[in-house]
């Protein structure tokens, strides 16, 4: 499956709860100050992987310079990581 809205109901719900209980395990190991949650849902929204996975990326104030944009420069030095593929 390469879809979130390709999901039934039931498997929605439980891959909300497996997104929690991450959040939970985080939050005792880690102590995140935010986080970023992320699904790319088709190539023209970056999906280059053809299955269905959720980005859960815990967060620290100061991690970068500046956090706006999300996602996309989480990791600034590898936001433009396709470039260096042939």
């Amino acid at each position: 499956m390469a879809s979130f809205f390709d999901l039934s109901e039931e498997e929605r719900h439980a891959l909300l709860e497996l997104l929690a209980q991450t959040k939970s395990v985080l939050e005792r190991d880690y102590s995140p100050d935010a986080y970023n949650i992320g699904i790319n849902d088709g190539p023209a929204a970056g999906q280059t992987v053809y299955h269905l996975h959720i980005h859960l990326i815990p967060r620290y104030r100061g991690d970068v310079r500046d956090p706006r944009g999300g996602v996309r420069w989480v990791i600034p030095d590898k936001a433009d990581y396709w470039s260096d593929r042939q």
